[in-house]
């Protein structure tokens, strides 16, 4: 019996043993002290629980590194950026000589804070919970020996510093990851400008300079060409000189999760961290991706119009294809087919050859040679075995040697470039030349056949002329004359794809590829060039829209960075066909999800909720942080987009209108917009504002919390709205009865409630009474419901198209009585 005891309690021990070698904190809270270490699995955890260190690896990587992270998130800081371990289970790191080290596998120190060397048993490190990692000497000490928020490696949180010490000579300076899975310093920093400018400055390789935040303003509290620190109701900045340091430092207002970074894409990026998971960006600078010095690396080149931004020159691929799939593009790419290595100038030799490359930026680093004319100088260059590429302008010869960094392919009113003539082997340009020669074969056959039936359209075409349609045809003729010459101007520098193009891409618009129909017209899915996934939003003939939209749409949402809008990606307008390509969502609308019995199951609360905050997100950015302050005038459930992951895009900016920065409000003779969602003060007298978005963002959150749509909504007994019938029941002390039948066993109720709550404050009758997107997006977040202010009775809490009240004909005949967008009603 004995014997089966211990026996037992062995295994329990095994067991036990097993399960603790897993655990992942085995250490005290948030410190190291004297006589612990830390390795394998093994973390310690801010007092908060926010932050965590412990060894990690970045991605597929098989490296290991000692590094702080956001827990369950990304890493903000690492210690030995340059020299990985590959077994953590016999690394360690450890407090050594009053320094916290980290040893290698071969026991062997490969990194330390390296400071003075203090004595005593009671130095320790500390995780704060602003993930700071601090060194401590004694029980009492608030001033650390050391700290990672003076050794930043490419994020910068709040409360830490970048700058300059006079008296220590150290600098805090922000530098990328080499790659997205390799965390050593890559090509790009972040630093204060040494030259005493007041500024900060993004370099590459540590001596290229490609952007410049301008001078601190003081008084603003804002860097000069940074327009974004303007609004700070987020984030407070502060900038501090004095004769022993320069810094600057940022704190935030409210208690969400902040970071700034400098990203592999060589931008600057502030991003918060939303509830329901993933990263919001606010801003970023550069705001253009080929403005980043060398983004593409060598022989790749950056085109702005293009998706994606980088690609490998002819005759080159990626040195790294997992990079590139990443969106890392630093690497840069390598040639298919070496060149020629032996005598070029003899007769028998497969000389190599040179594809010229038109509308190219002009490169750095050229050298100059005499030569007379465009043939000498391709013959100094072939006769050079280290020359890449020659050009040959007004300025004479220039050729460059080695690696071809910095590229850019110019398009559009850029376009006026210098022809760059790039070496390839004879072979690479022979297969170039061979499929542009069946391209071009596959061009003609197609043209042959259009050109036919462009003959026979032509003649029926005449014929119907001066039959019957010779009045039509004429105003057709100047209406597509009209919208050749706004179609020309292209503010938005977009690409213009041709129709034929687009009607390859849709199966010359198949209703196979329909993927439904709104205001503007048909939509469809269409594939461009390299399996590119696209949406084609096409205006229809019988569309009480017109080019106006259509431009409206070209000169915003095109000009609009943010996660949670829908890119454009570019336009066609050919043959009276006015034509938007956008990136493909392919979940399509919210309002498939939301009012269709057969996809809620698809939408759980978690879904929602983040589809809430995302949007909120998406309207707060087009109101404060973009370029252009804007108000989108028809935000609805059709217009929100969802992508892979459910994470919603705000669309169509047709009726959208462009505010100036100090502007509040504007009139129009012009309501549009679609019944349901419209603010009172604009549907009944055309004044609209920030908070007119505010209000129909109210009646979304509304139906998203719910699962019934606004615009066809009907109580049984009395005619009402979902709000009013929404407030009826908050009145009573039924809000759980709101709530979406369909998710009420897996929803949280305080969050629910709150959602609804603050739905009806963006309801208010008066303007003034209606939160900012900023102040919804700070409630929903909120985590007491007490906190929010009371909301009075909804507009609109009955329906105004059966209202006494409102007893002119004129109003009940100037809305839709479905969600399809109005644009052509006059207002009162």
């Amino acid at each position: 019996m004995d014997t089966k005891t211990n026996l037992m309690k062995s295994m329990v021990y095994v067991i036990l043993l097993c399960l603790n070698l897993k655990t992942h904190i085995s250490l005290a809270a948030d410190t190291i002290t004297i006589n612990q270490s830390l390795s394998g699995y093994q973390t310690i955890l801010s007092a908060d629980g926010a932050f965590e260190l412990g060894f990690f690896s970045p991605g597929s990587s098989s490296k290991s590194y000692i590094g702080i992270r956001y827990r369950y998130s990304n890493v903000v800081w690492v210690a030995n950026r340059e020299q990985p371990v590959t077994n953590t289970s016999s690394s360690e790191l450890r407090i050594s000589d009053g320094n916290l080290v980290l040893f290698n596998e071969s026991k062997s120190p490969i990194w330390s804070t390296n400071v003075s060397s203090t004595s005593g048993t009671s130095v320790r490190a500390v995780l704060l919970d602003d993930g700071n990692l601090v060194l401590r000497a004694g029980s009492n000490s608030s001033q650390p020996s050391w700290q990672s928020f003076d050794h930043p490696t490419h994020t910068w949180l709040p409360e830490g510093r970048l700058g300059f010490s006079s008296i220590t000579k150290q600098r805090q300076i922000l530098t990328s990851w080499k790659s997205s899975e390799d965390p050593a310093p890559g090509l790009y920093s972040l630093e204060l400008d040494p030259n005493g400018t007041n500024s900060y400055i993004l370099l590459w390789n540590r001596s290229k300079q490609y952007w410049t935040s301008g001078h601190w303003d003081e008084k603003s509290r804002t860097f000069s060409l940074v327009p974004e620190m303007r609004l700070n109701n987020i984030y407070n900045f502060s900038y501090v000189k004095n004769k022993n340091e320069s810094y600057f430092t940022y704190s935030q207002y409210g208690p969400s999760t902040n970071r700034f970074i400098m990203d592999v894409s060589g931008q600057i990026k502030q991003e918060s961290w939303l509830k329901t998971g993933g990263w919001n960006l606010f801003w970023s600078q550069p705001r253009k991706q080929c403005e980043v010095y060398a983004c593409c690396g060598a022989f790749g080149s950056c085109n702005e119009r293009s998706l994606p931004f980088c690609n490998c020159l002819n005759g080159f691929e990626p040195k790294s294809k997992v990079e590139w799939d990443l969106q890392d593009y630093s690497g840069g790419c390598s040639r298919r087919t070496g060149l020629y290595s032996g005598n070029a100038t003899s007769d028998n030799a497969e000389k190599d050859q040179f594809l010229d490359m038109p509308s190219m930026s002009l490169l750095e680093n050229q050298v100059s040679v005499d030569a007379v004319s465009i043939v000498q100088c391709e013959s100094i260059c072939l006769n050079n075995r280290s020359c890449t590429a020659y050009a040959y302008d007004s300025n004479g010869c220039s050729i460059w040697i080695g690696d071809l960094s910095n590229l850019q392919q110019l398009t559009g009113e850029d376009s006026d470039g210098t022809t760059l003539y790039l070496r390839l082997a004879a072979s690479e340009l022979k297969n170039f030349k061979s499929a542009k020669s069946h391209a071009n074969k596959r061009s003609l056959k197609i043209a042959t056949v259009s050109a036919t039936a462009g003959l026979l359209t032509v003649i029926v075409g005449c014929i119907l002329w001066k039959r019957t349609l010779g009045k039509r045809r004429e105003r057709r003729r100047k209406y597509d004359e009209t919208i050749s010459n706004v179609g020309a101007k292209n503010d938005a520098e977009l690409p213009v794809y041709s129709l034929k193009s687009i009607l390859v891409a849709t199966n010359n618009f198949s209703e196979t590829n329909k993927l439904g129909e709104g205001g503007f017209g048909p939509v469809y899915k269409g594939i461009l060039t390299e399996s590119q996934e696209v949406a084609i939003k096409r205006l229809s003939k019988k569309s009480g829209q017109g080019h106006q939209e259509f431009m409206n749409e070209l000169k915003l949402i095109a000009k609009l960075q943010h996660t949670n809008l829908v890119r454009l990606l570019g336009c066609c307008i050919e043959e009276g066909e006015m034509i938007l390509i956008y990136e493909y969502m392919p979940n399509r609308s919210l309002d498939k999800f939301l009012f269709d019995a057969s996809e809620l199951t698809n939408l759980d609360w978690d879904k929602r909720f983040q589809i809430i905050e995302g949007v909120a997100q998406g309207v707060l950015y087009i109101h404060k942080y973009s370029r252009l302050k804007i108000i989108h005038r028809d935000l609805k459930a059709s217009n929100v987009l969802l992508d892979e992951t459910m994470k919603p895009k705000i669309s169509d900016f047709g009726m959208a209108r462009i505010f100036g920065i100090n502007q509040t409000e504007a009139n129009t003779n012009r309501v549009v917009g679609t019944y349901g969602y419209m603010a009172p003060e604009y549907g009944l007298y055309g004044q609209f504002s920030e908070k007119s978005d505010v209000f129909s963002y109210g009646v979304l959150l509304l139906e998203i919390v719910s699962g019934k749509r606004s615009g066809s909504f009907y109580h049984v007994e009395q005619v009402v709205t979902l709000a009013g019938w929404a407030w009826e029941l908050w009145k009573e002390g039924k809000g759980m009865e709101v709530i979406d039948a369909s998710i009420r066993e897996t929803y949280r109720p305080h969050e629910a409630l709150r959602c609804i709550h603050v739905g009806f404050l963006c309801l208010q009758q008066s303007p003034a009474d209606r939160p900012t997107m900023s102040s919804v997006i700070h409630m929903l977040q909120a985590s007491d419901a007490t906190s929010l202010p009371p909301a009075k009775e909804p507009a609109f809490s009955t329906d105004i198209r059966n209202s006494s009240a409102r007893g002119s004909s004129e109003t009940s005949t100037r809305f839709s009585n479905n969600e399809v967008t109005i644009s052509l009603p006059e207002a009162r």
